[in-house]
């Protein structure tokens, strides 16, 4: 018996993919999926848990974080460097293959349902640049692709493959209903990546502080950011979940602040901020309250070795919008 391996996103197509090779009875089909600050396991699970395979999880923080910042093949329309990430998935995949038997990869890529990462040349760039291109498969569109080794040697039946392509999602839909496959997230969404406003921010990240860690990375999407100047920024919890992942993120250098005697916002100031940032974070923090306009108020400030309270006001609207990222 062969083990099939699939890179598993938790969405329609990676289960369907899955579940097309099922069918094949001389495969053992497992997943693998990749954790980062960017994308997590949890809609995996939720797959894998649905469709009864095991399910591999491995963290490439650190590798992808090194990739991200000078991706040989460049960004997406945001900061998603689909094409060397998704090479860089099948190239762990294939380490974890090694270590459970004789088999290939796979994966639940459609032809030409994105026109940048899935169209016929980036499917053969990424597979080149995984290191190991005779094992990947992409069952749902192979029909419509060159064999692979894995169907040339007999791992797998290439006549039960599919020829599914383009952006319609019809095809899939049928299946999942022929298969009575009913849970399944909404296209997209699950690469912090690709979003607009979070590719700002690790922009700015990128652009303004040299050692950057995972936590860094983490607090990325998490409140409002303000860049206030090259060397500083203060983030300030939207709701209450902001803040308590706020105060969960906090480090020995680090300053919170909170308002006293109002519900708002925790603010989080990174790094040795001076008695003058930490006025500036304060008001901030007013700003972002129903005090705001209420002139000055107390807000409470607490770092390592260190609890104080200051007053402050709210600062104008139009300097916290400059700073908005």
């Amino acid at each position: 018996m062969f083990i099939a391996l699939g890179l598993m996103s938790g969405g329609l197509d990676s289960i369907l993919a899955v579940r097309l090779l099922q069918e094949q009875q001389q495969l053992r089909v497992e997943a693998v999926t990749f954790v980062t600050p960017f994308f997590g396991p949890e809609r995996a699970r939720a797959a894998a848990a649905q469709l009864s395979i095991p399910l591999h999880e491995l963290d490439i923080t650190d590798i992808h974080f090194a990739m991200l910042q000078n991706p040989p093949h460049g960004y997406g329309k945001n900061m998603n460097p689909c094409i060397d990430c998704h090479a860089m998935m099948f190239r762990e995949a294939a380490k974890l293959l090694a270590g459970l038997g004789p088999g290939f990869l796979f994966s639940g890529e459609v032809l030409g349902e994105r026109p940048m990462s899935q169209n016929r040349q980036s499917l053969v760039t990424v597979a080149k640049a995984s290191g190991c291109p005779d094992m990947i498969l992409r069952p749902l569109s192979a029909k419509l692709l060159e064999p692979t080794k894995p169907e040339l040697e007999g791992m797998v039946d290439r006549e039960q493959l599919l020829d599914i392509q383009g952006r319609s999602r019809k095809p899939q839909l049928a299946l999942a209903k022929q298969w009575g496959i009913t849970q399944f997230p909404n296209p997209g969404g699950g690469c912090l990546l690709t979003d607009p406003p979070f590719s700002r921010r690790l922009r700015d990240l990128l652009d303004h502080q040299k050692d950057i860690t995972r936590t860094d990375l983490e607090l990325l999407n998490i409140g409002r950011h303000l860049r206030v100047r090259p060397d500083l920024k203060i983030i300030a919890g939207r709701d209450a979940k902001d803040n308590q992942q706020l105060m969960a993120r906090v480090r020995d250098t680090d300053a919170l602040l909170s308002l006293v005697d109002f519900p708002g916002p925790t603010v989080l100031m990174p790094g040795n901020a001076s008695d003058e940032d930490l006025l500036l974070g304060a008001r901030a923090c007013v700003s972002f309250s129903s005090a705001r306009d209420r002139g000055e108020i107390a807000v409470f400030l607490h770092r390592t070795g260190i609890s104080s309270t200051l007053k402050a006001s709210a600062l104008p609207r139009e300097q916290i919008n400059a700073w908005l990222l």
